[in-house]
C-alpha cells in the first residue's frame, strides 16, 4: 500500500481525459495534475523542444514524491518517452503502447487506423507499437491538427467541428478500419462526433483510457495502490502554466464532472 500520489501531465487540458478514468477505475488515489497551458500544443514542436518540455513537467511532478507519472498527451509519449524513461527512479508510462495492445486486442480485420497530432503521426511510435504484437496489421495514421484547437475552445458538438472530423475521417473510413486509436487525450470530447461519422463496427480506442487501466495494472502487480474500496477518497489538485481563468470551467468538460478545488499557476521554466 502506498498513499503516495500518482502524477499526471498533458500539454493543456486533454490529459483530464486521462484523470477521469483514474477517478473512476482507481478512486483512493491522489493526483497531481499538471497541464502546459502556457505552450500548448506540443504537436507542432521540434522532438528537442518537446524532450525539453516533458524532462520540465516530469521534474515539476517529481517535487511531490509521486509513486508514478503518465504522460498523457500522444505527442510527449511518442517524440519524448523513449528518450527520458531510462535512469528514472520513479516509474513513468505513456499513453501510446496501452492503446496500441488496446487496438489489436479489438480489431477483427486488422485494419487500425491512428488519429493524432502531427509530431505523433511523424514519430510513427503507435505504428511501432501495433507492428510489435501484430505485424500483418494494417495501419492507417492521419493527423488532425484542428481537432486540439476545436476541443481547448469548446467547440466539440459543432457544425464546424463535423466538417472537420469528416475531413479526416474519410480515408480512414474507406479503407475500412474496425478499430481507431484517438491518439491524443484531447480527442475523446469529440468521441460522438467521430463515432457517428465512422460508424456503429468501429471501434474508438481513448488512448487516455487505455493509459490508466495500464497504470492500475502496473500499481496492482507491485503493491503500490493506496488501499481498497474502504479507503478515503483520493483527491486531485491541479496546476497549470498560464491563466487560471476559465481552466475549472473547461476541465469539468473534460473531466465530466465539476472541479471545486482551486486551480495554481507555476512557472514551469524553473524546472
Amino acid at each position: 500500500m502506498d498513499k503516495r500520489p500518482i502524477g499526471v501531465f498533458d500539454s493543456g487540458l486533454g490529459g483530464l481525459t486521462c484523470v477521469k478514468e483514474i477517478m473512476k477505475i482507481m478512486p483512493n488515489e491522489d493526483v497531481i495534475y499538471f497541464g502546459d497551458t502556457g505552450r500548448v500544443p506540443y504537436g507542432t514542436r521540434s522532438r528537442e523542444t518537446i524532450i525539453k518540455y516533458v524532462e520540465q513537467d516530469i521534474r515539476f511532478l517529481e517535487s511531490f514524491d509521486i509513486k508514478a507519472i503518465i504522460i498523457a498527451c500522444g505527442t510527449a509519449s511518442s517524440a519524448a518517452l523513449p528518450w527520458i524513461a531510462d535512469g528514472k527512479t520513479v516509474k513513468i508510462m505513456g499513453v501510446v503502447e496501452p492503446a496500441a495492445r488496446a487496438a489489436v486486442k479489438a480489431t477483427k480485420n486488422k485494419k487500425i487506423g491512428v488519429l493524432g497530432t502531427g509530431a505523433t503521426v511523424k514519430y510513427g511510435k503507435y505504428v511501432e507499437n501495433i507492428k510489435s504484437i501484430c505485424p500483418d496489421a494494417e495501419i492507417i495514421q492521419k493527423a488532425c491538427p484542428m481537432f486540439v484547437p476545436l476541443v481547448e475552445n469548446g467547440y466539440t458538438e459543432s457544425r464546424v467541428a463535423e466538417i472537420i472530423a469528416a475531413e479526416y475521417l474519410q480515408e480512414l473510413k474507406n479503407a475500412g478500419v474496425d478499430t481507431l486509436i484517438l491518439g491524443c487525450t484531447h480527442y475523446p470530447l469529440l468521441k460522438k462526433i467521430i463515432g457517428e461519422f465512422m460508424g456503429s463496427g468501429v471501434t474508438l480506442i481513448d488512448s487516455g483510457a487505455a493509459a490508466a487501466d495500464s497504470a492500475f495494472e502496473f500499481l496492482k502487480a507491485e503493491n503500490l495502490l493506496s488501499g481498497d474500496a474502504t479507503s478515503k477518497r483520493g483527491n486531485c489538485r491541479y496546476f497549470v502554466s498560464d491563466s487560471v481563468e476559465d481552466f475549472s470551467l473547461l476541465g469539468s468538460v473534460f473531466l465530466e464532472k465539476t472541479i471545486h478545488e482551486d486551480v495554481s499557476k507555476i512557472d514551469i521554466e524553473k524546472y
